[in-house]
């Protein structure tokens, strides 16, 4: 299943925390679509993925400060 997390207008460390408890929730195999407006998290959450050996599926800048990741639970 993919699951979609609005992290939108929240400073860092926010969206990392929110992912982070969302993710707890999954299933294996589950994706967790992330939006986010905080510069920081461009590296935070790639990084976080690769230290829990998540897969990020898909990851794009939307506009001038904007993100879009999403990660998959391994």
């Amino acid at each position: 299943m993919k699951y979609t997390l609005d992290t939108n207008g929240q400073l860092c460390p926010f969206p990392l925390l929110e992912a982070k408890k969302k993710m707890a929730e999954l299933n294996i195999g589950d994706e967790l679509h992330i939006q986010f407006t905080c510069a920081e998290a461009t590296e935070n959450l790639p990084r976080w993925a690769a230290e829990n050996n998540y897969p990020v599926t898909h990851f794009a800048q939307v506009d001038d400060a904007s993100w879009e990741i999403t990660i998959q639970k391994a």
